[in-house]
This record gives C-alpha cells, sequence and structure tokens, in this order.
C-alpha cells in the first residue's frame, strides 16, 4: 500500500474480519468486504466500501477436486474419525491465550477416543516444536500425525470429519465445504463468523465445558461429493475491480 501510493497506483484493500489493526496514517483508496460486514461509519469510508456476496473462500472452493491419496500420505485408517485441528496463531495481534485452553482441552478430549486420528497443523516451526513436544506420546502412537511438509487444506478438511481451529479461514472453508467445524478463536469474533454460526455451519467453543458438550465426534458421510454449484463471490469481485480500472482509466486519459 505504501509503495503503490508513493506511485499513485490505485489500491483495493480486501478483508473478512474487522477487528484487524489498520495503519491510520495509510489509507486504501477501495475497500471489498463480505455483504456480511456492516458498513464503516464514516461516511467517506463507506462510499469507498464495495460488497460482494458469501464467503471469500466462496471464490475457489467450487473449483475444488479431492484428493483421495492425501488418506494414504497420511497414514490415516479408514474406520477412524479424522479430526483436522488448527492452533490459534499465538503470534497474532488478536490473539486471545483462552484459545490455547481450549486447544489443550480438545486434543485431550479427541484422544480419549479409542477411533480417532488428529491431523494438527503448527502455524510456524516455533509452533511445531513446542507441539510435538507435548503430544510426543500419542504421536508415537500414530494418533496425533503433524505433516512434515505443507498440505492442500481444502484436501485436508474434506479428508476430514470434523475440524477444530483457532483462526478464520480454516474454519470457513469447513463451512464452504459443509464439513462440520468447531472454533476455539477466542479473539473477537467477526461478522462473517457470527453469519456462520446463526446458519449452524459454525460452533463456537467459548469455554471448556464447551468442549464436551458441543463437539460431536462422529464420521460424516464419505459418499458425499464437494458442492461444486455456481458461486457469484469471484464474478462479483471481478465487476468490481473491472469498475475501478474503468474508472481510473478515465480519469487518468
Amino acid at each position: 500500500m505504501l509503495a503503490s501510493t508513493l506511485l499513485r497506483i490505485p489500491t483495493i484493500t480486501m478483508f473478512d474480519y474487522e477487528f484487524t489493526q489498520k495503519m491510520e496514517f495509510l489509507h486504501s483508496l477501495w475497500f471489498m468486504t463480505p455483504e456480511y460486514i456492516p458498513d464503516p461509519v464514516d461516511v467517506k469510508a463507506k462510499a469507498r466500501t464495495l460488497k460482494y456476496p458469501g464467503l471469500k473462500e466462496d471464490v475457489y472452493v467450487p473449483r475444488f477436486r479431492p484428493d483421495p491419496s492425501l488418506r494414504d500420505k497420511f497414514g490415516i485408517r479408514a474406520d477412524h474419525v479424522v479430526i483436522t485441528v488448527r492452533p490459534p496463531a499465538t503470534e497474532a495481534h488478536y490473539h486471545n491465550p483462552e484459545a490455547e485452553v481450549l486447544l489443550e482441552a480438545a486434543m485431550n478430549f479427541f484422544m480419549e477416543k479409542a477411533d480417532t486420528q488428529v491431523v494438527l497443523l503448527p502455524r510456524n516451526e516455533h509452533q511445531g516444536i513446542d507441539l510435538r513436544r507435548t503430544w510426543e506420546n500419542w504421536i508415537s502412537k500414530g494418533r496425533v500425525i503433524i505433516p512434515e511438509h505443507v498440505v492442500d487444506g481444502l484436501n485436508l478438511v474434506w479428508l476430514s470429519d470434523l475440524v477444530v481451529s483457532g483462526g478464520g479461514t480454516m474454519n470457513r472453508e469447513a463451512a464452504a465445504l459443509g464439513v462440520p467445524v468447531y472454533s476455539i478463536f477466542r479473539g473477537k469474533i467477526g461478522a462473517v463468523d457470527r453469519y456462520l454460526v446463526e446458519q449452524g455451519r459454525l460452533t463456537l467453543i467459548e469455554k471448556v465445558e464447551d468442549v464436551r458438550s458441543k463437539i460431536n465426534i462422529r464420521r460424516r458421510d464419505r459418499s458425499a461429493k464437494p458442492p461444486t454449484d455456481n458461486r457469484p463471490a469471484l464474478q462479483v469481485i471481478v465487476n468490481h475491480i473491472d469498475s475501478i480500472l474503468s474508472a481510473t482509466t478515465r480519469t487518468t486519459s
């Protein structure tokens, strides 16, 4: 944004979480958000805010094609409940330590069940070291799997019977794919997540007691196919950008 401002290149900021920290001294010319995020109070900002329908994940989920080989790569048993767990972003400005307590409670709950396997996804190398140390016993037994390399997130979500995440994107990817998903995020809950909760597509885990009372550990229908319905988010976003480009061209010509 700074480079674009200096070069007088129009900028568009796209976000789907309204509580991120902003650079007050630098402003984008345009903002683009999902329709569920409330309009800004500032009149000038409102006039420069564009909306698109659905979730940002709706841009790419309709083109998703499953890769069945992922199960064999991880050594996941067909008769086990597969749970993908994404720890909270402990280094993010919006992190709340309560999420780490919920993560531990959820992991302990899952390990009590003999027919579960957890795919645990560290956010960085430092977190990976801590998680391997904490869950070393279950890792050695093959009950907890921490991938050594980056994996396709959508394929992993689709492989899973349920998803538990301390962040936003993987939660919303699961919701977009119709996979049961539980959020242990304990920062300010954004409008998009509140919409998904109201729709019954996302469950908030807000306290330790919720882990056992709300998380339903069971296998989902494996015969189902990923949703491929035509979602308008991408086309609307492209149309907005095209309109901005056209207006900019007329202004500068």
